[in-house]
């Protein structure tokens, strides 16, 4: 048996239906065919390269089959793979600011992330606004994030999330503003599908720029890539399809010079298959991680693998994606219906976030 994770993100239901497209294809199919079934998939479904609810469903069904796989010949994925590039993952750390507001209480979180080991810290500054900054949010971000890098005493590297959602003005003002702060690098700043805003922020920053957890084909990387969009690409294995396609994805970036920061923000399959890349590519960044954060239903999920030591994960040896699920965790948290939603509060961000002190 092998386990995959998709992701939902408010598409519950449709995702669900996905899943049950793709086992119509997939079923009685050769678990080790991973380039012939997906292909196979890719045939059926006419809307495949446009259609989030099926490439992160055939990303479950391909990271499953290689956890089949690696169990099937005794080997972890990153052994099938051609062995480790790292003995162990340098992280970050992100989920950390939940509740926060205030920039005394961004900094006094940031205290205790740093003081876990972490050497890197991710976190979205920006309140509430959404499209346009006004100028006193710009300035309540900017003293957000000066909390962060003094809390820490300048010792760490700081991620800055935008999630998407500014228009390139307001993005390239949020950009003037943190290139004081020199992160390393600036996430999503513009709106995912504002091309030519995202070229126009580039003109206007020399602040390095991730992206590609919204990228759903190889087709999309290299039109980011070839394009000089990114510094570094954030493809999501489970958006992205799955471990045969971010191993695709990751050879193309090396091509360009560009290093991996996968995406990684839901469950714990998502976050061992993601390890096992991390630990088999050259050109590895850092990689996201919420685990010390997660609830402790997800850590029991897999029995608290991969472990996590200062800052770094380690690398499973376990066969397929190196950990072992509980079954019986799944049994006891299966719920029916839609996914969380609060209308004052998107999905998206750390929640009790989205809003400024007024």
């Amino acid at each position: 048996m092998g386990f995959g994770e998709a992701v939902p993100t408010l598409r519950v239901q449709p995702v669900i239906q996905s899943l049950r497209e793709v086992e119509r294809v997939y079923k009685g199919k050769d678990p080790l065919d991973v380039e012939r079934n997906m292909h196979e998939w890719h045939k059926h479904d006419f809307y495949m390269p446009m259609s989030f609810e099926s490439t992160t469903a055939a990303s479950a069904f391909d990271i499953a089959c290689w956890d089949i796989i690696g169990k099937h010949f005794g080997a972890s994925i990153h052994d099938l793979m051609g062995g480790t590039s790292r003995p162990r993952i340098r992280l970050y750390l992100n989920g950390w600011y939940n509740g926060c507001v205030t920039p005394a209480q961004f900094g006094e979180a940031a205290k205790k992330s740093v003081a876990k080991g972490y050497t890197a810290l991710k976190f979205d500054p920006f309140g509430d606004s959404y499209d346009y900054i006004e100028k006193p949010d710009l300035n309540l971000a900017r003293s957000r994030v000066k909390a962060v890098q003094e809390a820490a005493q300048g010792k760490i590297d700081l991620l800055i999330e935008h999630h998407g959602r500014f228009n390139p003005t307001s993005a390239i003002m949020a950009a003037k503003m943190l290139e004081e702060f020199s992160p390393l690098f600036a996430e999503e700043p513009t709106h995912p599908d504002n091309i030519d805003g995202l070229k126009k922020y580039r003109a206007a920053t020399s602040l390095r720029v991730a992206l590609g957890e919204r990228l759903l084909t190889k087709e999309q990387v290299i039109q980011v890539l070839s394009n000089n969009l990114a510094d570094f690409l954030q493809v999501d294995l489970t958006n992205i399809g799955g471990i045969t396609q971010a191993r695709k994805v990751s050879a193309i970036a090396e091509s360009y010079g560009v290093e991996m920061a996968f995406h990684n923000a839901f469950g714990p399959i998502q976050n061992a298959a993601t390890i096992q890349m991390d630990a088999t590519i050259p050109n590895f960044l850092i990689q996201e991680s919420f685990y010390d954060v997660f609830p402790e239903w997800k850590r029991q999920l897999v029995n608290s693998e991969p472990k996590i030591e200062r800052g770094y994960s380690t690398v499973p040896n376990k066969p397929g994606i190196g950990v072992d699920v509980n079954e019986k965790i799944l049994d006891k948290y299966k719920v029916e219906g839609q996914e969380y939603f609060n209308p004052a509060e998107p999905v998206w961000v750390v929640k009790n976030t989205w809003k400024n002190p007024r």
